[in-house]
């Protein structure tokens, strides 16, 4: 029998302590071929977010549901592998992190994640949903589900209206940057296109005011008698990426109803949106 010098390295305490947690953790409800300790460690990762970049161990340990034992071994062991990094008290992400999911990254697209979402929104709400971009002038459609109710395509991908007389248009203006902004209103024409279309500069500057500070915008009948719309912004950290856009029928009822009862579906939609196409959100 080897002397206990010759056995290797004897188990520390905080191993077992590791050990037994991820024994005990193996999830009743979790399939047979369940790894416990990858659940782990993405939640250890996960742990770090733009709000909280820097991380102790005992804050980890609590985020990621661990004891602080086994929190620094999954940290040391990611340091070790590149994931993070350490200046002793704290840990913290690295770029390589961006490996994990670059490949899948590299082939997604905003409308590709946009699209689930929309197609739920539609039978959510048995409204079209769409995906805008400001593209010039123009508020610009890259992603279009049809209401469950509807026959026919009266607007496709790659259809453009003019931004200022649009709910997703004014959405996307409140989000440029005061010069850009500015150099918008410098450069459209406004025409008159129902009785109901915003026709002086002024009044088109109050209406997009108004969408940027509540974070949305309703816009009924400006373009066509027909059209009723409703926009909030999809933004990914404080970038504004699209707009998110339902079209309204008539009954829905007065902005306040709509505030209360549809809005609040449209936000949801856009931050998943959002999570999908950017990551989480802070």
């Amino acid at each position: 029998m080897p002397a206990p010098s010759e056995r290797g390295p004897t188990t520390k305490p905080e191993e077992t302590d590791m050990a037994m947690q991820l024994q005990d953790d193996s999830s009743q409800d979790a399939p047979a071929y369940w790894v416990k300790s990858v659940e782990k460690t993405f939640a250890v990762l996960l742990a770090f977010t733009s709000d909280e970049p820097r991380l102790t161990i005992t804050k980890v340990a609590a985020k990621a549901d661990l004891s602080r034992a086994a929190a620094r071994r999954f940290l040391l062991t990611l340091t070790d592998l590149g994931y993070l990094r350490s200046d002793g008290n704290t840990f913290e992400l690295t770029p390589r992190s961006l490996d994990i999911g670059a490949s899948f990254l590299a082939n997604l697209t905003l409308p590709q994640s946009a699209e689930p979402h929309l197609k739920q929104l539609a039978v959510d709400l048995n409204e079209t949903a769409s995906l805008c971009i400001l593209d010039g002038n123009d508020a610009l459609y890259i992603s279009r589900v049809l209401a469950p109710r509807m026959l026919s395509v009266t607007v496709n991908v790659g259809t453009r209206f003019p931004a200022w007389a649009t709910s997703m248009g004014r959405i996307l203006i409140a989000g440029l940057p005061a010069l850009q902004q500015e150099d918008f209103y410098q450069r459209i024409e406004l025409t008159r296109y129902t009785q109901h279309t915003v026709t002086s500069i002024g009044q088109l500057r109050d209406e997009v005011k108004r969408a940027g500070e509540r974070g949305w915008s309703l816009v009924s009948g400006e373009l066509d008698d027909g059209l009723r719309g409703l926009a909030v912004p999809v933004r990914r950290g404080t970038d504004l990426i699209a707009a998110l856009n339902v079209s309204l029928q008539t009954h829905r009822g007065s902005e306040a109803e709509i505030a209360d009862t549809v809005l609040p579906r449209l936000q949801e939609a856009a931050g998943r949106i959002a999570d999908d196409f950017g990551g989480r959100r802070a």
